[in-house]
C-alpha cells in the first residue's frame, strides 16, 4: 500500500513539474514576443510544449521500468534547481580592481582628437608631441563623420534629431557652472545625500551614487572647446554619478540611424539633470559643476564605478547590475558635504564577460579584444582599440552601439531577465548556462531589427 501511495505521488510530482515547465515556457515566450524577440519567442514556444507532453506522458503512461525513469527524472529536476539556486562560487579568478589608474590628459582621447581643426594651432602643437597618432587620425579624417550626410547609415530624420539633441545641450553648458549663493545654508550630510538621491531618481535617472572624488577622476588638461590645453584645477570633494536608461529598441537597431538619435536624447536627458542638480547645489552655496557630453572635466564611468553604480566590462563601458552597459552617464562634482557609496566588491559580471565575449564577437571592426584583462597603467582591464571604434564611426555616420546592443545584460529590467541576472550573480554553474541559453535564444551574433517607417522619408 505504502509503494502505491508512494508511486502516486511521483505522478502528481511529474505532473505538477509538467504544467510548470508549461506555464514558465509560455510567461518567457510572451515576454520575447513583447521585447521584439521573434525567434527566441518561437524558439520557446516550440520547445515547452513538446517538453510538457514527454513528463506529462511519463507521468501518465506505465510500462517497463517506467517508475524508476520517474524517479530519475524528478531527482535531476530537483538536482538542477538546488545547483541553480543555491549560491555556488568558484574560485575566484577575478578580484575587484582597487588600484588606481594613471591621471588621463582629456587631448589624447579619441573624440578630443578628432575636434582637432587642421593646421591649427592647437592642431600643431598636439601631433609634434603626439606624431604617432597622426596618420591614424587623418585616415578618419577623409571620411564623412559622424552625423554626416554623406555616411553610410545616413537617414535624414533621425541624423537631424541627433543633431538637435546635440545641439541642446551646448545650450545647457552655460549651466555647468555658476555663481554660488553666498548665504550658505548648512545641511546634514546624511539628508542632503538621501534627498539628492531620490531627487534624481525623480527626475528620471536610473541608479545613483556618489563617490569620494579621486585625482584619477580628473583629466589633467582640457581637450575640447575654448578651453583646450589649459591644466584642470578641480578641488571637490564629492561626485554625484547617475545613469539613464538607453531604449531597449532604439538600441537594438544599432548602428543604424536610430542608435545615434537615441544616444544624443540621453546625452540631453543626463546633461538637463546635471545641471539641475549643479544649481540646485549652487543655491545652498556650495560650489557644483556639472560634467556633461562635450565638457567633461572628469572620466564620468571610473566615478560611476567608485560610486558603486557597475564595473567597467570588456567593451570599455561601465557596465551596470541591471541594464548593463544600456545607459548614458553624466557627473556632478562638488564640495557639499556627502556620504559617499562604497565600490562594488562582486565581480559575478566582470567574470560573466570573461566568459562571454559576445561584445567582441560582434564588433563590425574587432576593435574589442577577445582575450583576458590586461595590466595597463597599474589597472587590470580591457582596452578596445578606438581608433578602429572611432573609423567605423566615420564611416557609418552613427555611434555604431553594436557592442552595448548584444550584450546579455542589456536586455529589459523585468522581472524574467532580473531572474536571471540575479542567477548570474549567485552562481557560476547559473551564469554558464545563462549564456549557454542566451546563445542558443538570440544567437551568438543577433541580428540588428529593423529601422521602423515613420523614421524614414518617403
Amino acid at each position: 500500500m505504502y509503494l502505491v501511495e508512494t508511486l502516486s505521488i511521483l505522478h502528481y510530482i511529474l505532473v505538477f513539474i509538467g504544467i510548470g515547465v508549461l506555464f514558465t515556457g509560455f510567461w518567457a515566450g510572451v515576454v520575447s514576443l513583447q521585447e521584439r524577440e521573434e525567434s527566441a519567442a518561437w524558439k520557446i514556444l516550440l520547445i515547452t510544449p513538446c517538453a510538457t507532453i514527454l513528463i506529462l506522458l511519463l507521468a501518465v503512461f506505465s510500462f517497463p521500468y517506467a517508475d524508476i525513469l520517474r524517479i530519475v527524472t524528478i531527482f535531476l529536476v530537483l538536482l538542477m534547481g538546488i545547483i541553480l539556486i543555491l549560491p555556488l562560487e568558484k574560485a575566484k579568478q577575478t578580484q575587484p580592481n582597487e588600484a588606481k589608474p594613471k591621471i588621463v590628459d582629456e587631448r589624447d582621447i579619441m573624440f578630443a582628437r578628432a575636434s582637432l581643426k587642421i593646421d591649427s594651432e592647437e592642431f600643431k602643437d598636439y601631433y609634434t608631441r603626439k606624431p604617432e597618432f597622426l596618420d591614424t587620425d587623418n585616415s578618419f579624417r577623409v571620411l564623412p563623420g559622424l552625423l554626416n550626410e554623406n555616411a553610410g547609415k545616413y537617414i535624414n530624420f533621425p541624423f537631424s534629431s541627433a543633431n538637435a539633441n546635440f545641439q541642446t545641450v551646448d545650450f545647457l553648458r552655460k549651466g555647468i557652472s555658476g555663481i554660488v549663493n553666498k548665504n550658505q545654508k548648512p545641511v546634514d550630510k546624511t539628508q542632503i545625500t538621501r534627498y539628492i538621491k531620490e531627487w534624481t531618481k525623480s527626475l528620471g535617472t536610473h541608479s545613483v551614487g556618489v563617490a569620494k572624488l579621486e585625482p584619477h577622476h580628473i583629466y589633467s588638461h582640457t581637450g575640447r572647446g575654448k578651453n583646450y590645453g589649459q591644466k584642470i584645477e578641480l578641488d571637490h570633494q564629492f561626485a554625484i554619478a547617475f545613469t539613464v536608461e538607453m531604449d531597449f529598441f532604439m538600441t537594438q537597431m544599432s548602428p543604424e540611424a536610430p542608435i545615434v538619435m537615441e544616444s544624443s536624447k540621453q546625452y540631453l536627458a543626463s546633461a538637463q539633470i546635471a545641471v539641475q542638480i549643479a544649481t540646485f547645489i549652487r543655491s545652498l552655496g556650495y560650489e557644483a559643476r556639472a560634467h556633461i557630453d562635450g565638457n567633461y572635466q572628469v572620466i564620468c564611468p571610473l566615478v560611476a564605478e567608485d560610486a558603486g553604480l557597475g564595473q567597467i566590462g570588456r567593451m570599455g563601458l561601465l557596465m551596470t547590475p541591471k541594464l548593463g552597459p544600456r545607459v548614458r552617464i553624466a557627473v556632478v562634482s562638488t564640495n557639499l558635504p556627502l556620504i559617499a557609496d562604497k565600490k562594488s566588491k562582486d565581480t559575478s559580471m566582470i567574470e560573466f564577460c570573461n566568459a562571454c565575449k559576445k561584445c567582441a564577437n560582434t564588433c563590425p571592426v574587432k576593435a574589442i579584444p577577445n582575450d583576458a584583462r590586461q595590466n595597463l597603467n597599474g589597472v587590470l582591464r580591457w582596452k578596445i582599440n578606438s581608433e578602429s571604434c572611432y573609423k567605423y564611426w566615420c564611416k557609418v555616420g552613427t555611434d555604431c552601439g553594436r557592442c552595448l546592443s548584444v550584450c546579455p545584460y542589456s536586455h529589459p529590467d523585468n522581472l524574467l531577465h532580473n531572474i536571471v541576472r540575479n542567477g548570474i550573480k549567485r552562481s557560476f554553474v547559473f551564469s554558464k548556462l545563462a549564456l549557454w541559453l542566451d546563445n542558443i535564444l538570440y544567437g551568438k551574433i543577433p541580428k540588428p531589427l529593423p529601422v521602423p517607417k515613420w523614421m524614414k522619408e518617403k
